[in-house]
C-alpha cells in the first residue's frame, strides 16, 4: 500500500536509469522545457536577488543553468548527487561543482548566499523539508531560494515514476513544506499551462490501457521546439504581469 504523509500519498520511487540521466545532460543545452524554465528563472533572479550576488544551484543537471547564471555576474557554486553532473559540468568549464545530497547539511558558511536554485529538485527527495532548511541556512538575512517542481498531484504517472518523483505538487503543499522549514512563500505562480491539455490526454491513456512510460523525453522536430519556445515566451510575458491559475509546473520565490 502507498505509504501517506499528512494526507499525501507518497509512492515508492523506481531509482532513475542511468541512460535517462545521460539522455537528460545531452538535451538540457537545446530542449524547450529546459530553455523555458531557465529563461523565467532567470527573470525571476533579476527581479529578486540581483547580480553581483553569490548563488548556489542544488541539482544542476548538466551546468547549463550555472553556465548562465555566472554570464549574468553571479558568483556560483553548484551541488549535485551525480558524479556525472560534476564531471560534466567541469568539461563545461565550471569549477565550484561538487557531488553532495541536499538532504545533508550544506558544506557552507551559513548567512554567506544571496540566492538558492532548486530546479525540478525536491521532488526527487523524500524530506524536503530537510533540503529546504538547509537551503535557508545558507542564506543571509535578504536572501532567497527560487524553485520550480511539477504540479497538480492527480497527474501523477509513469513519467513521475521513472523520473524518480515521489510526488507533485499543489500549492498548498509547497507552502506547508516552507512553513516547515522556517520560510514562506514570496510569491509564487504556476507555469507551463499551454501543455497542460496534452498532460491530462496522455495520462488518462496510461491509465486506461496501464502503460508503461518511455524512459525518454518525448522528442520535437526543431521548428515544434521553437515554437514551444514562443509559446513559454509568451506565457512568461503573462506571468510578469501576474501570476497564472494553472499549469503543469510551480515556480516560486521562498524567504526567510
Amino acid at each position: 500500500m502507498p505509504r501517506t504523509r499528512g494526507g499525501l500519498v507518497i509512492r515508492k520511487s523506481i531509482p532513475v536509469d542511468r541512460k535517462h540521466l545521460s539522455e537528460l545532460i545531452e538535451i538540457e543545452r537545446s530542449y524547450w522545457w529546459h530553455i523555458a524554465k531557465r529563461m523565467i528563472v532567470t527573470e525571476i533572479l533579476k527581479r529578486y536577488f540581483p547580480p553581483p550576488a553569490r548563488l548556489i544551484e542544488g541539482g544542476f543537471g548538466a551546468g547549463w543553468n550555472l553556465l548562465a547564471f555566472k554570464k549574468l555576474g553571479y558568483q556560483i557554486t553548484g551541488f549535485d548527487i551525480m558524479p556525472e553532473s560534476v564531471e560534466t559540468s567541469k568539461n563545461h568549464g565550471l569549477s565550484n561543482v561538487a557531488v553532495h545530497d541536499l538532504q545533508k547539511p550544506w558544506p557552507v558558511e551559513k548567512g554567506s548566499t544571496r540566492v538558492v536554485v532548486m530546479l525540478d529538485v525536491l521532488e526527487h527527495t523524500s524530506d524536503p523539508s530537510r533540503v529546504l532548511k538547509n537551503a535557508a541556512l545558507a542564506l543571509d538575512d535578504r536572501g532567497g531560494i527560487v524553485l520550480t517542481v511539477p504540479a497538480i498531484p492527480c497527474l501523477m504517472g509513469p513519467w513521475d515514476i521513472a523520473l524518480g518523483h515521489h510526488f507533485r505538487y499543489s500549492i498548498r503543499l509547497l507552502r506547508r513544506q516552507a512553513d516547515d522549514s522556517g520560510l514562506r512563500v514570496l510569491w509564487v505562480s504556476y507555469w507551463n499551462a499551454f501543455s497542460l491539455p496534452a498532460a491530462f490526454f496522455v495520462r488518462g491513456i496510461e491509465k486506461l490501457f496501464q502503460c508503461r512510460h518511455s524512459e525518454r523525453f518525448p522528442r520535437v522536430l526543431p521548428g515544434t521546439n521553437a515554437f514551444l519556445i514562443w509559446c513559454a515566451t509568451i506565457e512568461r510575458l503573462l506571468i510578469r504581469k501576474m501570476p497564472i491559475p494553472y499549469g503543469l509546473s510551480l515556480v516560486g520565490v521562498l524567504v526567510k
